[in-house]
């Protein structure tokens, strides 16, 4: 299994970006997958998951500005984020739990048992 972030960079407070996640080893449509995030001296935080059926979630930080999304023909993840804020600044991780056929994902990072490197996403005022 292996999970290879691209997509972030640095913009401006109200920006947008869009984060994907090229897996290998297994497909993105089987099982839960995830994108968290980890700011400096703060603890992994997750920011949506995607259950084998399509099912979203986002916390309430995120709900309406974050999207996750997948492509099963590109075995890709993705992230939109639009109406980025500085408090997003983070380095942001997608992740996978390939140990079982879950209906519901865990929102928390002990929850998956692949990740990737990540990918910085710096937001200025």
């Amino acid at each position: 299994v292996q999970l290879v972030e691209s997509g972030g960079g640095s913009v401006q407070t109200g920006g947008s970006l869009r984060l994907s996640c090229a897996a290998s080893g297994f497909a993105v449509g089987t099982y839960c997958m995830g994108w968290f995030r980890q700011a400096p001296e703060k603890g992994r935080e997750g920011v949506a998951t995607i259950n084998r059926y399509g099912r979203t979630t986002y916390p309430d930080s995120v709900k309406g500005r974050f999207t996750i999304s997948r492509d099963t023909a590109k075995n890709t993840l993705y992230l939109e984020m639009s109406s980025l804020k500085p408090e997003d600044t983070a380095m942001y991780y997608c992740a996978a739990d390939v140990r079982g056929l879950w209906s519901s994902c865990r929102p928390e990072v002990d929850g998956y048992n692949y990740s990737g490197q990540g990918t910085q996403v710096t937001v200025s005022s």
